[in-house]
Formats: C-alpha cells, structure tokens, sequence
C-alpha cells in the first residue's frame, strides 16, 4: 500500500493550494502541511516556497512529482494484474487529428477482442495531458507539442503539415509566398490543439502571428473546418495524409517551407506500459 503522504503530495502540486488541497482531501489545512513536511525532511530538500503569496514547486518538488506519479500508475496496474479481472480496462487518449483520421481501423480492432475494456478520449493536447498527469489516462497518442524532459514518449512517425484549399482558390496545387498567404482568411483549430500550436509556432518563427493574417476564424471541429474549406470559405493547414483523404479539397504550400511535425505515444515516465504500447500500436514492429 502507498504512503498516504504521495497522495496529498501529488494533490497539492496539481491544485497548488494548501487550503483547496485540504478541501479536496477532506484534511485540515494543518493536516496537510504536516505531511509536506514530512516528506521535505523525509528527502532532505525544499519541495515548495511561496514567492510573495504565490505557491511555486522547486526543481527537486518537479523531480518528485514525475516519480510519484509513475509510481502511483505503477502501483495501480499491479493491482490490477495480481486481481486478474476477465476484462481488461485501457484508457487511451487522443488528439482530434489522431481520432478522427489515423486510429479508426485499430479502435474497431480493439472492440472486438472480448477481454478488452476501451476508454477513449478525444480531444486537444492541452487537456488529454491533463488527464495523464491526474493519472486518468494510461497512455496518449498526440501530434502536438510537449515538455519531452518530463514525459516518457515514443516516436510514431514524422508528417508534413500542408494548406488545404477549394478547387476553386487561386492557391490550390500551387507554391505561395509568405506574403501571399497573409492575405487570406484562415480557419484554425482552437487554443490547446496541437496542429493549430504547429502552425503558430511556425509563425512565430517568421515573427508574424495568426492576426498577421486579413482574417481569421477559428472552429474546434475539424470536420466543419473541412466543409468551409471545401466550400472556399477560407484556407487551413492539416497533416498531408488527411487532406489526401479528401477529395474536395486541394493542397499548396508555402514556398522554401517545409513544416515537419512528430505523432508520439506519450506516457508517465518510469511506468509500466510495454504491453499497453504492444496492444496498441498501429503499425506491426513499431
């Protein structure tokens, strides 16, 4: 059984309140103090201090937490083994890009074996990291940005990010410059999505920014994006292997520009998921 103590320890870092993290343990505020403390003398360092009023985590509180959390997913998939249940439960969480075109055919896979309970979690990078970090997910599969120094992760494949346009804009199957693009309207995923913080960065690059360009809308379903498109209501930039995917749409690029970007499965770091990532994998050998 797990020392109490990792349990309030992990709760605080995730809410950084002393007293919210009372409430949510339903512990005295002093309660909690006392087991930081004991995990501070415990370990020999500082694990938090206030910078004014503000809670702040020190490095070793970061190193901490990071092995916590494996040990916490380590400790519950034990239990899980050692209890055998005939059904197995995964949790896996991925991007909108990743669940709406490149897991359809392994997601039909996995509901067909019998010994196999799925949870799966569609949505923006941003959030399903969250849900990892709160230990509510097993494993992600994302082709957004993130920390690599403090999750453990594994390289699916590299895509290339390519505009998509109507048949009917100016752009279609074509090179633009930079300036050109700019006069466009362009729709984008919203804040948190991993494609739209590609593309962003991209920009950021160029020291330009999405209000650089003469209009922007932004719209969180993919599919509606694909449909303004399609219908030359503006220009957006997806991965190569779906805008193949669509018919109505054509691609064009931006000239001396080639914007690469990894899928990674991306999970706790020192935790047991070998066997997750065998059962899940989408290509043989990977």
């Amino acid at each position: 059984m797990l020392d109490t103590r990792i349990y309030t320890f992990l709760k605080l870092c995730e809410l950084m309140n002393y007293r919210k993290t009372a409430e949510s343990l339903n512990m005295s505020q002093p309660a909690v103090t006392q087991q930081i403390h004991f995990l501070e003398r415990e370990y020999g360092c500082r694990l938090f201090e206030y910078n004014g009023r503000v809670l702040s985590k020190t490095p070793k509180c970061t190193e901490l937490e990071v092995y916590a959390r494996s040990v916490v997913y380590n400790d519950t998939v034990m239990r899980r083994n050692i209890e055998k249940p005939p059904v197995r439960k995964i949790s896996v969480g991925a991007t909108k890009t990743v669940g709406d075109y490149i897991i359809q055919e392994k997601v039909m896979d996995l509901l067909k074996l019998e010994d196999i309970e799925l949870e799966l979690v569609i949505d923006n990078t941003q959030y399903l990291l969250g849900r990892l970090n709160a230990l509510e997910l097993d494993i992600l599969l994302i082709e957004g940005s993130f920390d690599k120094d403090s999750y453990g992760f594994r390289l699916l494949r590299q895509e290339e990010l390519v505009g998509i346009c109507s048949g009917e804009h100016p752009f279609a199957n074509r090179t633009v410059s930079l300036s050109n693009l700019l006069e466009e309207h362009i729709i984008i995923r919203e804040p948190g999505s991993g494609t739209r913080s590609i593309f962003e960065q991209f920009l950021q690059q160029s020291s330009y920014s999405f209000d650089s360009f003469a209009r922007k809308s932004v719209i969180s379903s993919f599919h509606l994006t694909e449909l303004a498109v399609s219908e030359n209501c503006g220009i957006s930039f997806v991965y190569e292997s779906i805008a193949r995917s669509n018919k109505n749409l054509c691609t064009f690029r931006i000239e001396n520009t080639e914007i690469l970007h990894e899928y990674n499965y991306v999970f706790l770091k020192g935790t047991c998921v070998d066997e997750l990532l065998e059962l899940i994998c989408l290509y043989p050998g990977f």
